[in-house]
């Protein structure tokens, strides 16, 4: 098996947990960094490190299909500066970050009693604030608005 202690080593001491709250743009820098450091290093063939270049690997080729991909430090900081009037907790900023919803749906799925503590048009101000401010999949959006008039138009045939 793997010693763990070897590979906490590797990546990063975290005392505090609440300090530790990264968004996914954050991990992705820091590995892409981290890959670019250790790519004329020696000792690649030791277990833990093919363990802890695997885990590199699959991190990244996970988070390249997140919008993180699209982000960067500018972005993240606008993005935080246009939610200071929203009342979220850093948690629910750091989610909307990482998972750009685009409906009320997903909006209330990561904002915790969203019902009581958002309107309806809070949370329009929202998805707006987030549309304008984090770059999303042009393609992804595309299709995700064609299927939006694709069901609108079933919905008109069904009142029909």
């Amino acid at each position: 098996g793997v010693h763990c202690s070897r590979l906490e080593s590797c990546i990063m001491e975290v005392t505090d947990a609440n300090a530790a709250m990264l968004s996914n743009f954050e991990v992705f820098q820091l590995l892409t960094d981290l890959k670019e450091q250790r790519k004329g290093t020696k000792n690649k063939n030791s277990t833990g490190q093919q363990n802890l270049n695997t885990i590199m690997y699959e991190t990244l080729k996970y988070l390249s299909k997140t919008p993180c991909k699209l982000q960067s430090p500018e972005i993240l900081r606008e993005f935080l500066t246009a939610m200071m009037d929203h009342k979220l907790t850093r948690a629910e900023k750091l989610q909307l970050l990482n998972h750009r919803p685009r409906t009320a749906v997903e909006i209330q799925l990561i904002v915790e009693e969203s019902e009581e503590r958002l309107t309806e048009q809070q949370i329009d101000e929202l998805i707006q604030t987030i549309t304008v401010c984090l770059p999303g999949d042009p393609e992804e959006e595309q299709a995700t608005e064609m299927q939006q008039e694709q069901a609108d138009v079933e919905a008109e045939d069904e009142e029909d």
